[in-house]
């Protein structure tokens, strides 16, 4: 008995997780913490302000206190609105006119010339001209009716019945050079001069949907929250019949919204307009009006339908390696209970992953705002300078006014002609690449955190005593401190082949119609296909790190080589886990989905005075969808690895 139990410690202490162990990859180490000091280097230069507040033709801010123009000028102001209907504006981004920072929009319709006779009128047209000043040249030759909207006054459009077009009930002007003018014109030059508007328009709406909903999808993503820890609670005592109970509650689920669809699909017949198809009625920003037409609900029909017949046919042909993987799950049950504190670790993981996030976002601003103001030569008639770069300090007293009478030095857009601005594409490379790799790296510490404490638990000879007190924190420690180079390393491999997918990406765009795209399509396959490999190749190679503390390539050539020698259960019994998890996850979202939908949109008679009124009753609910699925998605990845590390130790 006495030899038997010797032995038996002397191949837990060669199995174990390794206690002395010494930095691994270190070289990877020092090239992260460079990259990362370099990251922060990178997005310190810039304004965030100009892609926030409008520009004028002079380059200041409107509506910015420390500017000439004060906070007292906000709005931005344009001479001549109908130049910006010119295809310049969608290439530069700035319409070829005077833009002047003002106080408030025009009210009404008033040409110079009126002014010029009306003294009356004179101070209230100085207010649009240039240095308040009234001379042509310095002042629009037209005023009209203008509103307020993303800083910018833009013409006071509506639509009478019959689709005309007006502007403060009036159709033709009068636009100060003798000519007429059609309020359509306005349409036209008002939606260029801001190709953004009708996106904002529904980002605008929303927004005012998260605003009086926030508290009820709060609400909701607490529900998700709940529903996935009582899930993993039943999984650590009813395992078995927790699976069962999953497996049919999937199909149910499933099947109810086969027959919800089919019930939609049913009451449509018949109703005027709803036999139109999804092709006719193109893209809509009003997205219900697709939940209107039978085609919409005859395709959320199919695509259930088929959901259900994949997932019946997998779990008929797989009923056998079920009851093994059940076997599995019911092992990683009793793991996560004795190690309980793992099932909050993924809050960690979405903290540094929304710190990582955060960011990048904010670097591309600064990077986008890094610019300098570039000034170009813009006139009305035929001039060979137009176009040109200018500066407006020394622009009078250059020859190109002698030639072009009319020419003027206006602020185009925001540029550079240095090393810097040259270059600047290579920083935004370089902020996309970190991001990957940033984000790919706290994925890979989340992972060998969670190897190393369950671990700890499969190796522990004598269960729950030879645990260490707190094995998730002492994991934890252990890769931050000697395996941070071998996180780096297996991240950085990651990193690249997705940055070569996403520049893929980019060429499948550019080269569309083009004979190219069939190479490029199959380029792009081959890649996804080695980032799934690798992804599954890293995380089997962590969980070897985190045991035997050895560097990131010997440990993914023995991860790659015992896996090989047990390929068959790797490929049946390890995804057939997967699958059931996948099934736990699908469970929880269709479960807080379904209800969130009744709520959202009021189909529950006992709470529909209590539901928000929304624009689109869909944004919530695809919110708490998608909420819910990660919330689900961070629980049972704890016990997705936990699964992943007990199969590898037992392959082991």
């Amino acid at each position: 008995h006495y030899n038997c139990l010797q032995s038996n410690h002397l191949s837990l202490s060669l199995s174990a997780p390794v206690v002395a162990r010494g930095c691994t990859d270190v070289f990877c180490c020092i090239l992260f913490i460079l990259a990362i000091l370099g990251y922060f280097a990178v997005g310190i230069l810039g304004d965030p302000r100009k892609v926030i507040y409008p520009t004028d033709s002079r380059g200041q801010f409107c509506g910015q206190a420390g500017t000439p123009w004060s906070k007292k000028k906000p709005l931005l102001f344009y001479f001549n609105i109908l130049k910006c209907a010119s295809p310049l504006t969608l290439l530069e981004f700035q319409c070829p006119t005077t833009q002047l920072c003002v106080e408030s929009c025009p009210t009404k319709h008033m040409t110079l010339l009126k002014a010029y006779l009306n003294k009356g009128e004179q101070e209230y047209y100085k207010q649009f001209c240039k240095e308040g000043i009234l001379r042509d040249g310095l002042c629009p030759s037209m005023l009209m009716s203008s509103k307020p909207f993303t800083r910018r006054c833009l013409p006071a459009l509506s639509t009478m019945k019959g689709g005309v077009v007006v502007v403060g009930n009036e159709t033709i002007f009068d636009n100060g050079e003798g000519e007429k003018v059609n309020a359509t014109d306005f349409l036209d030059a008002s939606k260029k001069s801001n190709v953004v508007v009708e996106a904002r328009q529904v980002a605008m709406r929303i927004f005012e949907d998260y605003t009086v909903s926030w508290y009820w999808i709060l609400i909701g993503l607490v529900i998700a929250m709940v529903v996935s820890l009582i899930f993993i609670v039943l999984l650590r005592y009813l395992a078995g019949i927790m699976i069962w109970v999953m497996i049919v509650m999937v199909i149910l689920v499933i099947g109810y919204g086969i027959f919800h669809c089919a019930m939609e699909y049913r009451s449509l017949k018949g109703e005027p307009g709803s036999d139109v198809t999804i092709r006719d009625l193109g893209l809509q920003t009003d997205f219900s009006v697709y939940l209107q037409i039978r085609q919409t609900w005859l395709a959320f029909m199919i695509i259930l339908s088929i959901v259900e017949v994949v997932v019946i046919l997998l779990l008929i042909f797989l009923r056998k390696r079920v009851l093994i993987a059940i076997a599995l799950i019911k092992e990683a049950s009793r793991a996560v209970g004795h190690v309980m504190s793992s099932l909050f670790y993924p809050l960690l993981t979405f903290a540094l992953l929304a710190l990582v996030i955060a960011y990048w976002a904010i670097t591309a601003v600064f990077l986008s705002t890094s610019n300098e103001q570039v000034y170009k030569v813009f006139n009305t008639t035929e001039c060979n300078y137009s176009r040109d770069t200018c500066n407006p300090e020394t622009f009078n007293t250059t020859n190109i006014t002698a030639r072009c009478p009319d020419a003027e030095c206006l602020f185009a857009f925001y540029g550079g002609e240095t090393y810097y601005h040259k270059y600047l594409i290579l920083f935004q490379f370089y902020n996309v690449f970190l991001f990957f790799w940033c984000a790919n790296f706290v994925t890979a510490l989340g992972q060998v955190t969670l190897a190393g404490a369950f671990a700890s638990y499969y190796w522990a000879f004598k269960k729950p005593d030879d645990i260490p007190a707190n094995p998730i924190c002492s994991s934890l420690g252990r890769a931050l401190r000697y395996h941070t180079g071998s996180l780096a390393f297996g991240s950085l491999i990651l990193s690249l082949v997705q940055v070569i997918r996403v520049l893929l990406e980019y060429l499948d765009q550019k080269l569309k119609g083009t004979d190219v795209i069939i190479s490029c399509f199959c380029l792009k396959c081959c890649f996804w296909c080695l980032e799934k490999f690798i992804k599954f190749l890293n995380r089997n190679a962590y969980i070897m790190v985190a045991i035997y503390g050895k560097s990131f390539c010997t440990s993914a050539r023995d991860a790659f080589f015992l896996l090989m020698r047990n390929i068959i259960r790797v490929a049946v019994l390890d995804k057939v886990t997967d699958f059931l998890l996948f099934l736990g996850k699908l469970l929880i979202v269709g479960i807080v989905g379904i209800c969130s939908f009744f709520f959202f949109s009021g189909r529950i008679k006992a709470v529909e005075q209590t539901a928000p009124s929304l624009n689109y009753y869909w944004v919530p609910i695809l919110t708490v969808v998608v909420g819910s699925y990660l919330i689900a998605h961070g629980f049972f990845s704890v016990y997705a690895m936990c699964v992943d590390t007990l199969f590898l130790c037992f392959c082991k």
